[in-house]
């Protein structure tokens, strides 16, 4: 019997994301490569005490709405907003803009939220070895810094590094351009970032895509992300991309 993968709506789709859960959320940190139609079902379930691992804890600067070429978009920040985030682990935490600080600013400063921050090549490494298996690596990014606090330090071939542990999730919310009906993706642009290491590293994966195609209709050379590890598709809503 065939497995259906495609979801109807984004809120049934993310319908059973509960209270406690550990969310990676795809994308850079731009409009077009977020998952936002995902993201603003997510919002209204209001699930709380979530973890969020994210390259970045919402930079819009207010509510997690801002735009892009006119067209509004949602990111991180507005979970952060509403209450529902406990902890976030992210490489950007602050707002792109200094005299508008995110919500994530202002709460982590009321110790509302917790941060775990992460530089971005280590924050991809650890996501991607959470895919493959791995218990983590040692890296030298971050020596002598805030970043080995608390971490294990050994030395390779004389030179120091600290040991960081690999990343896993119950759920991965991301976006790519098409999908077939078994999960196949392809990505344009910008969108291959984080969303294609994510789903090899959570329990369920959740995509948002520009277009679903049957079977057989993605040249098998273009695809980037293998069917094998998407749970859920979802079609953006025409006018949302």
């Amino acid at each position: 019997m065939a497995i259906k993968k495609v979801y109807p709506t984004p809120d049934e789709a993310v319908a059973d994301i509960s209270d406690g859960a550990t969310i990676m959320i795809g994308g850079f940190g731009h409009a077009v490569d977020r998952p936002q139609t995902l993201l603003k079902a997510l919002v209204r379930r209001g699930a709380k005490n979530l973890t969020l691992i994210s390259n970045s804890a919402g930079v819009a600067g207010k509510l997690g709405i801002g735009s892009l070429g006119g067209k509004p978009f949602v990111d991180e920040e507005v979970l952060v907003e509403n209450g529902q985030v406990k902890k976030v682990i992210c490489s950007v935490p602050a707002s792109l803009v200094m005299s508008r600080p995110n919500a994530f600013e202002r709460l982590h400063k009321e110790g509302k939220v917790e941060l775990e921050y992460a530089p971005q090549g280590s924050l991809a490494e650890r996501i991607r070895a959470g895919g493959a298996g791995l218990g983590g690596f040692y890296t030298p990014t971050g020596v002598g810094t805030l970043i080995e606090k608390g971490k294990e330090k050994r030395i390779f071939d004389g030179k120091e590094m600290i040991f960081e542990f690999a990343l896993k999730a119950d759920f991965a919310l991301i976006r790519a351009y098409k999908a077939d009906t078994m999960g196949n993706l392809i990505y344009k642009g910008i969108m291959r970032s984080f969303n294609a290491i994510m789903p090899q590293a959570v329990k369920v994966a959740i995509v948002e895509v520009e277009e679903i195609v049957e079977v057989g209709g993605l040249d098998p050379e273009i695809i980037i992300t293998p069917g094998i590890f998407i749970d859920r598709i979802v079609k953006i809503p025409k006018g949302d991309f």
